[in-house]
């Protein structure tokens, strides 16, 4: 304030001045008028706002005076406008007043309303960028503002430029601004009821709407223009994310329609775990209304129900909503209980419970899960069991997922109480079918919850589950049985009772999870350590429990009549679960054999077992529980003899059991029985059943079985009891047996076999007495013995073979222990596996030191040797390891050592190196059995090199079983031998692998030894077969190529190779297990080559080389980690081995191999990789082709990691690029073939895609290379077409079009453009002169078009940076535009000079210019190099030509007239892009065109005069006068080129003569009076001239000359020469003589008619009559009447008389002025008889043409002429005397006319005619 009042002096003093200047502008401002106001308001506003900065009142009151005035002058003028910048810059100063402020921000508003659109959308931006510094009051204003503009100008689109200052907006004013445009788009228009808008507060409402009500159609602009902008802002997706969802939910759909449009490209991106962004939302879904510390305009009202269910789908996937407590809450119960909700907002309100449940961090969820369930309990309860309503569905579908997923993270929640569980398995039983399944779920994820609960709890969970197992919904029972297994363990009995009722269920899930639950499923795979930890309940508890459930379990009688209380598959699994039981608990405590508690369990279990048998039980059944009673006996066996020695009838009757198996375990049973019957009892029942075999009546087969069985086993039994069986007994059953082999079918025959072999097991068999004589009982079966095992049945085979080696056992005869070898040896070819096992089981009895006893094999359920060993896929030395081993037998070792030797002479000598393959295969299975069986003995011992030697041997068979065999040997071997055996045993499976190893021992070839598989190389010329020796000779003897057998051989040997390395491998895989260090040294061989074969084309040497690698390898990544090197420097050796395989197996090992690999690995490798991988992709055969493609991809896949500079180092990535790059530019793209050339055209586009700056040192080499492949990878046949285009209509133009525009969509031109965004200027200097190199030596049009179009978009990139090499480039591009014949590269060349041009110095610019201009004087191909130039230049480079248009307009504007229709057409469409206006053009570069012209008209060539003259006919057309200051120039040059010889074209000078008279006349006249008349006589000597286009010409130059000039005198000089015109015209139609040709031939080849068309010369005869005198017109009117009857006469054309005609109404009108004019003359009674004249000659002949021409036209000029004459008549006095005849002619025209004009004008005439005043009237 001090300072105030120190100035306050000179304020006045300033404040008077001030208010004395606006007064001035008040009164200034009253007298403007509106069209002057708006300049005015652009000074006088500013001053008069700022002006309010002022203290003083007068001051201030001024102003708002002139400020009042202003408003009542535009109020009601928007076509006034404001100054808006101006205000908005006093707006903007830093020191401006409040006031000034306030006044700006009201008139800037209302100058928005009056400026242009684009000024407009420049200026919003800049109002919004500090909009955070304004008051909150202005801020509305200009947010309002710059939404307006926005919804004006950018509802369809927004500019870049524009784009690009919203985007400069800093953050703060950015928020505010995306704060506005959020509350505009959720704006709706009020309802009727009122309220505020969802979504915002009653202030936010206001804010958006300001004072109007926005209506829809505005809405709808302001919201698309908001979204609009809101992406060209280019926001951080969380920023934009609310926009774009309010505008989702929008009430308009073309704002829905871009919102979700929007919401999918650029929302995708969006964090939605972002806690701003899921706050702003929050607010959005539960708003304010219910907030008490808001202030009531303030409170955000909840969105509405679309928005909400788009919200809530936004939840449902942020973790960070599902942890927004409380407003998660809040948002939940608003969509379960809100008021006003719907059935989607509850549908989507419990899946957002789900996701809460899932995601929510459990402090979170301990708070708000009671209460969330407490609302989820509560909305099931309203939904009625039988709604169907989809939604209602969902709702109790995420329900209860939510249920499920609460229980899995807050168990305590109901462990303590099962009220949920009994809810959850209610609904499974009463909901609806579409909702079991969730409700399933739930229930399986509720039991989780119960896991560790209160004993109570789960006992009554047991009751619960007990209850609901055998539901009669099948989801029920299936949750009852997931919660036993899951929450009560094995001992558990009441849940594995559950188990056992439901392995009979009738859904197969539910069974299978009973059986797991009984650990039934699988279970011979476990070990038996797994077995031993699995703690099952104690036999006798477990059968208590049942017991319990069904107390008659145990009820059972002899006739097996009790009723079965299961279904046979719960019998089943509950006899397996109980022996298991038993088992377990004999293993845990072996004492308990003896254990009074224990038997009674056992007695129990038995009774059960034999209640199983009931008749009513299944066959699956029976043979499971006699199994089971065979188990029990093998463990408790004196309670079962005592047990069952008392129920042997009851065992008689299962003997006649239907199933096989229970036969078999009754006889056992009743084997076992007998020792606990005295020996009469066995006797008897021993001889009863020899009774029932031998009786005379047929028995059933099962009943004969039963008893052969049952006799083996009882006399087994019985044989070596004291006091043992009588002998004649013991001879009846050997006789009966005997009797049965013999006699009857081979399955009854090996029964009896097997009888007899269970026999020899306790004692050798006795001589068979048959009267009086003994004979071995080997000896009596002998032969049937042979015939059998030759038979087909396999299974009595099997059976008879076993029984022999059982027989064996005892046996001491050797004769009988030949026979049996013999009879064994006979199996040796064949084919059934089965077969060859059991009799390598035989053999291993024979042999001794088998691992099984008697009492093994005839008390347990033990069936045979092959079986017990799992020959094939189980572990040999743990399935046998159940029985124990036994030592040497008691009978005769020398017996023993006859039968070994003898085998192994069979298998060494005759069997193993036979050849015949199944031969092999025999040997090698009886090998193995005698290895598996008989390993420990010392015979085999001795024998391990011999056998390890033979397996080795057998790894290279054909045949798979052969080869697994051995392969499975050799492991045994290992097993057996010392630890030299195991070293030599891996040496040679080493050698093997690697390929080194040599058979010891060969194989004999003899005619039918197969040599290869049946197909594996064909057929032979006959379509036989080629597999074995003979048939190869053979085929080679036929083609006359006896040495092709070693070609073949060869190939043999390499399958027996590669067929030894995949045996070897099989057994290396078992062996590796063990050998441990042994096979360390061997690993750097191995590795490489186990890589590779693991690849290999052969599935089985693939299986086969992975069990090794398993084996042999722990961490697979690691082993190949460390030996990285040596397996690739392996494998890309063997991509060029000469074996197929090997390229291939190469191949796909590579590509499998480097994936993943970073450069340091792989860096040295790269160049061989992709070398190796074209060498495959062009391999002869088709597979290793496929390889390649497939290595090819691998290695592109590679490269592209390491040159992408975003992936890997940029150190790397150059040296990659700088590998790769080369190679593929000089190997891949040059190549030959075409998939390698596709394949490195993609690899380099991706690379320069990918490789960003890294690809700038290789940037010359890749675009040289890029650029010639255009042409030379081009399709060959388009070149051929375009050979021959021009032969089949094709224009040549259009096809280099089509090439270039396949070229540019090609991956080259792709490459291409990539390669430009990454030139620097230092890449300029290699890259410049390569281009030049290919601008002067490339070839091919795609090459040539494509380098041109390179360096156009190379310098449009770089810009200024060009400048450098602007001169070079133009001095190589502008010579090659004009020698370039297409016309497309043509173009190309010429727009790359004119973007070069744009940047060149003014100096070389004005030369370059010059130079172009110069070439229009050229040939065509010039004149089209200066037109496309011209073209380039004036699009490309404007700015640089706009200085330079007066060089270029005249000759563009000259050039227009060319003949060539091609150049003139270019040209013309030059003209036309570069004038705005024609006349102003030419008036602006009128000299230097007329400079332009009168240099080119006297040049020597033809066509530039022709050009130049038809110049100046467009510049006398549009100038007209002015031109008159050129026109003595231009003049003289005519009329300096009309004379002389005629050439063609010279026509052009003559028009424009005519042309420049018309137009200059009066400055020609003015300039030189005689001139009028020297171009007449020099037109007029032209139209004596013989060629008739160039008389055409002078005739019509003269009709101009005479007509512009219009002197009198010109009648008298030119009419004698038009009349003598007409004349000759005349004769030439009627026929006569024509007019003396000229014998000089003139250019122009127009000689045959020299005519000159009358109506030329009647168009001048017209001209002449109307500058001529009235007495000169008497002087020849007799002339004129012969030109005008002659022109009328019939001869004439119609056009001719159609010009008479107006000739004749030319001279009506001067007639009838000059007969007005001449009143009281003497030339008046001349008219009046010229009139008359015409009048009586003339008029007939005008009637004569009306009535012979019928054109209608010429009908209607001819009625005119006539009137006209008839006029000029009627003003006479009298006329003289009329033909009747031509009255009566003119009566008759006028009734036949149809012309309805020329009717109406002959009527008039008829009319005039008759009221003439004729003087005589005949």
């Amino acid at each position: 304030m001090a300072e105030s009042s120190s100035t306050s002096g000179t304020s006045a003093k300033s404040d008077a001045e001030i208010e004395e200047m606006l007064d001035r502008m008040l009164t200034r401002l009253a007298l403007c008028d509106d069209s002057k106001l708006q300049p005015l308001l652009s000074k006088l506003l500013p001053f008069t706002i700022s002006s309010l900065s002022s203290q003083s009142s007068l001051v201030r009151n001024k102003v708002l005076e002139i400020l009042s005035h202003v408003n009542k002058r535009v109020k009601h003028q928007p076509e006034i406008g404001l100054p808006l910048l101006e205000l908005w810059k006093l707006y903007s100063e830093a020191n401006a007043a409040p006031m000034v402020r306030n006044f700006c921000i009201v008139y800037i508003e209302m100058a928005f309303e009056r400026v242009h659109a684009k000024e407009k959308e420049d200026l919003a931006p800049v109002l919004v960028a500090n909009i955070s510094k304004l008051p909150l009051q202005h801020q509305e204003i200009i947010l309002r503002i710059a939404i307006k503009v926005i919804g004006e100008c950018h509802s369809s689109q927004i500019d870049d430029e524009v784009a690009a200052k919203y985007r400069l907006i800093d953050s703060q004013d950015r928020e505010l601004f995306i704060e506005f445009c959020f509350h505009t788009v959720l704006y709706q228009p009020p309802s009727q009821s009122g309220g505020c808008p969802p979504g915002l507060s009653i202030a936010q409402a206001n804010r958006v709407a300001g004072k109007h009500q926005l209506k829809s159609d505005m809405l709808l602009m302001r919201k698309l223009g908001i979204v609009n902008v809101i992406e060209a802002m280019e926001l951080a997706p969380e920023l934009a994310y609310p926009v774009y969802v309010a505008a989702c939910v929008d009430w308009q759909e073309p704002v829905v329609k871009r919102g979700e449009e929007l919401l999918k490209k650029k929302g995708s991106g969006a964090n939605l775990d972002d806690p701003n962004l899921i706050n702003k939302l929050f607010l959005l879904f539960n708003g304010t209304a219910g907030a008490e510390n808001v202030a009531p305009e303030l409170r955000v009202i909840p969105g509405n129900h679309a928005l909400r269910a788009r919200l809530m789908s936004i939840f449902c996937r942020s973790i960070t909503a599902a942890n927004s407590f409380p407003a998660t809450l809040q948002c939940i119960f608003g969509c379960i209980y809100g008021s006003g909700t719907t059935s989607r907002l509850k549908q989507l309100g419990m899946e957002f419970t789900v996701w809460v449940f899932k995601h929510a961090k459990i402090d979170q969820l301990k708070l708000i899960g009671p209460v969330i369930l407490a609302g989820i309990l509560k909305s099931l309860d309203s939904y009625s069991n039988s709604e169907s309503d989809a939604t209602a569905r969902d709702t109790k579908t995420f329900a209860f997922q939510a249920i499920g997923l609460l229980a899995h993270r807050m168990p305590q929640l109901f462990s303590n109480k099962i009220d949920m569980a009994v809810r959850l398995f209610d609904a499974l039983k009463v909901e609806a079918q579409s909702l079991r399944f969730a409700i399933q779920e739930a229930t399986n994820t509720l039991a989780v919850a119960y896991k560790g609960a209160p004993s109570t709890v789960l006992k009554d969970l047991e009751t619960l589950l007990l209850k609901n197992s055998q539901a009669e919904q099948s989801e029920v029972r299936f949750c009852a049985l997931r919660w036993a297994t899951s929450l009560y363990d094995l001992q558990h009995c009441p849940s594995r009772f559950m188990c056992m009722l439901g392995v009979a269920d009738p859904k197969l899930d539910i069974r299978e999870m009973a059986l797991e639950g009984l650990f039934l499923v699988k279970d011979e795979g476990r070990t038996m350590s797994q077995n031993l930890d699995l703690r099952y309940p104690k036999l006798g508890v477990m059968l208590d429990f049942i017991l319990k459930q069904q107390p008659m379990l145990s009820d059972s009688n002899e006739r097996r009549e009790q009723k079965l209380l299961f279904p046979s598959q719960t019998y089943v699994a509950m006899i397996k679960f109980l022996l298991k039981c038993f088992e377990s608990e004999l293993e845990m405590n072996n004492s308990l054999e003896g254990s009074s508690d224990f038997w009674s369990s056992v007695e129990a279990m038995c009774s059960l077992l034999e209640h199983a048998m009931s008749f009513e039980g299944s066959v699956e059944l029976h043979a499971n529980a006699s199994k089971a009673l065979i188990a029990i006996a093998s463990r408790i066996p004196e309670m079962i003899a005592s047990r069952y020695a008392l129920k042997s009838s009851w065992l008689k009757q299962l003997l006649s059991h239907l199933d096989l198996d229970t036969r078999e375990s009754a006889a056992r049973l009743l084997g076992i029985a007998s020792s606990a019957l005295p020996t009469p009892a066995s006797s008897a029942l021993i001889s009863e059943l020899i009774a029932l075999i031998s009786g005379t009546h047929n028995s059933r087969f099962e009943r004969q079985h039963g008893a052969l069985c049952a006799i083996g086993y009882l006399t087994a039994a019985c044989i070596s009891r004291t006091p043992a069986i009588p002998e004649t007994l013991l001879q009846n059953v050997f006789k009966c047996l005997v009797d049965v082999v013999n006699s009857e079918t081979a399955t009854l025959a090996s029964v009896a076999m097997q009888a007899l072999g269970h026999i020899g097991l306790r004692v050798s068999l006795p001589p068979l007495i048959t009267d009086s004589t003994s004979v071995d009982v080997l000896m009596v079966v002998h032969e049937k013995l042979r015939k059998l095992l030759s038979g087909d049945d396999v299974k009595a085979i099997q059976k008879i073979v076993i029984a022999v080696g059982h027989i064996c056992v005892k046996e001491t005869s050797s004769s009988l222990l030949n026979i049996s070898l013999e009879l064994i040896f006979s199996l040796s070819r064949s084919k059934v596996e089965d077969i060859l096992f059991a009799a390598g089981e035989a053999l291993s009895f024979l042999w001794g030191g088998v691992p099984v006893t008697a009492d093994v094999i005839l008390k347990t359920n033990y069936t045979s040797l092959s079986m017990a060993s799992k020959f094939l896929t189980g572990d040999v030395s743990s399935s046998l390891s159940e029985y124990s081993l036994t030592g040497e037998s008691e009978v005769n070792e020398d017996y023993h050592i006859m039968v070994r030797d003898a085998i192994t002479r069979k298998l060494f000598d005759v069997l193993l190196y036979s050849t015949r393959k199944e031969e092999r295969c025999a040997g090698t299975v009886w090998l193995l059995s005698l290895t598996m069986y008989c390993g420990h003995h010392r015979a085999i011992q001795l024998m391990l090199p011999e056998i390890q030697e033979a397996f080795s041997q057998l790894l290279g068979e054909q045949n798979e079983l052969t080869q697994e065999l051995a392969s499975h040997g050799m492991s045994i071997v290992y097993e057996l031998g010392d630890a030299a055996m195991k070293q030599n045993l891996v040496n040679a499976l080493v050698s093997n692998l690697t390929g080194s190893g040599k058979r010891k021992r060969t194989i004999k070839l003899v005619g039918d030894s197969e040599v290869f598989h049946e197909g594996a190389i064909g057929e032979s010329h006959s379509g036989g077969k080629l597999t074995t020796y003979k048939e190869l000779c053979s085929l080679a003897n036929e083609m006359g190529q006896p040495d092709l057998i070693y070609k073949f051989m060869d190939l043999a040997n390499y399958q027996v190779s590669l067929n030894s390395q995949r045996g070897a491998a099989f057994g290396f895989s078992k062996i590796a297990k063990q050998a441990g260090d042994a096979l360390k040294p061997h690993l750097r061989t191995l590795i490489p080559r186990l890589v590779r074969y693991q690849y290999d084309p052969d599935k089985n040497v693939q299986d086969a080389m992975a069990h090794i690698w398993k084996s042999l390898v722990t961490d697979s990544k690691t082993t190949i980690d460390e030996n990285f090197d040596l397996i690739i420097d392996d494998l890309l050796m063997q991509c060029g081995s000469r074996l197929w395989r090997s390229r291939e197996a190469s191949c796909l090992a590579l590509a499998d191999i480097f994936q993943g690999r970073k450069f340091d690995q792989v860096g040295k490798y790269l160049k061989k990789l992709w070398s190796a991988a074209f060498r495959a992709m062009d391999d002869v055969k088709e597979t290793v082709r496929t390889s390649g493609d497939k290595l090819c991809r691998a290695v592109t896949s590679l490269t592209m990691r390491l040159c992408d500079v975003s992936l890997t180092d940029i150190s790397d990535a150059s040296q990659a690029m700088d590998i790769v790059l080369p190679f593929l530019l000089a190997e891949g793209i040059l190549s030959k073939v075409d998939s390698i050339r596709k394949a490195s055209i993609g690899v380099v586009m991706k690379l320069a895609k990918g490789a960003g700056i890294a690809i700038r040192p290789h940037l010359s080499d890749l675009v040289c290379c890029m650029l010639e492949s255009l042409s030379s990878l081009e399709d060959q046949g388009l070149n051929y077409v375009e050979l021959h285009a021009a032969n089949v209509g094709i224009q040549t133009e259009k096809l280099e079009n089509l090439r270039i525009s396949i070229a540019k969509g090609s991956p080259m031109w792709e490459t291409l453009d990539l390669c430009i965004k990454v030139v620097d200027t230092e890449s300029l200097d290699p890259l410049v002169p390569r281009l030049a190199q290919l601008v002067r030596a490339g070839i091919g049009l795609n090459t040539r078009v494509g380098v041109a179009s390179f360096i156009t978009l190379l310098v449009q990139n770089i810009g200024a940076d060009i400048r450098p090499y602007t001169s070079m480039l133009l001095r190589l591009l502008f010579p090659v535009v004009k020698e370039e014949k297409s016309i497309a590269a043509k173009r190309a060349f010429a727009s790359a000079c004119a973007i070069v041009l744009k940047h060149a110095t003014p100096l070389q610019a004005e030369n370059l210019i010059e130079e172009t201009v110069a070439l229009h004087t050229g040939d065509r191909n010039d004149q089209m190099s200066c037109a496309i130039l011209l073209k380039s230049y004036s699009s490309m480079a404007s700015d640089v030509v706009s200085g330079y248009h007066a060089a270029i307009v005249p000759v563009i504007f000259v050039s227009r007239f060319e003949d060539e229709k091609s150049v003139s057409g270019l040209f013309e469409e030059l003209w036309e892009e570069n004038t705005s206006g024609e006349r102003v053009t030419l008036q602006l570069y009128s000299g230097e065109i007329v400079s332009l012209i009168c240099e080119s008209i006297t040049l020597s060539s033809w066509t530039s005069k022709r050009k130049s003259a038809q110049s100046i006919c467009k510049l006398s057309e549009v100038l007209g006068e002015s031109l008159s200051s050129y026109h003595d120039i231009l003049l003289q040059s005519l009329m300096k080129e009309i004379p002389g010889r005629l050439w063609e074209g010279k026509d052009a000078l003559l028009y424009a003569l005519g042309a420049l008279s018309a137009s200059c006349h009066k400055a020609i006249s003015a300039g030189d009076p005689n001139s009028p008349n020297a171009i007449l006589s020099l037109v007029s000597s032209a139209c004596s001239k013989k060629v008739k286009k160039y008389r055409e010409a002078a005739f019509s130059c003269l009709e101009q000359v005479i007509k512009a000039f219009g002197l009198p005198e010109f009648f008298n000089m030119v009419f004698p020469l038009l009349f003598d015109m007409c004349n000759l015209a005349s004769f030439n139609k009627s026929g006569q003589a024509p007019l003396a040709s000229d014998t000089a031939k003139t250019e122009s080849d127009e000689t045959k008619d020299v005519s000159v068309p009358h109506e030329k010369i009647l168009d001048c005869v017209t001209s002449c009559i109307h500058v001529a005198h009235i007495n000169d017109i008497l002087e020849q009117q007799k002339d004129l009447m012969h030109v005008f009857i002659t022109s009328l006469s019939p001869s004439s054309p119609w056009t001719v008389k159609t010009t008479a005609f107006s000739s004749i109404k030319e001279l009506c009108s001067r007639l009838n002025k000059a007969l007005d004019d001449s009143q009281g003359t003497s030339i008046h009674a001349n008219l009046t008889s010229l009139v008359q004249e015409l009048f009586r000659m003339v008029s007939p002949e005008i009637v004569q043409c009306i009535s012979t021409v019928k054109i209608a036209q010429v009908h209607i000029t001819a009625s005119e002429c006539l009137l006209e004459i008839t006029n000029l008549v009627k003003g006479l006095p009298s006329v003289q005397s009329i033909s009747v005849g031509f009255k009566d002619e003119l009566l008759h025209q006028l009734e036949v006319e149809k012309n309805g004009e020329a009717k109406s004008l002959l009527r008039k005439c008829t009319d005039i005619i008759e009221n003439l005043k004729l003087e005589n009237v005949p």
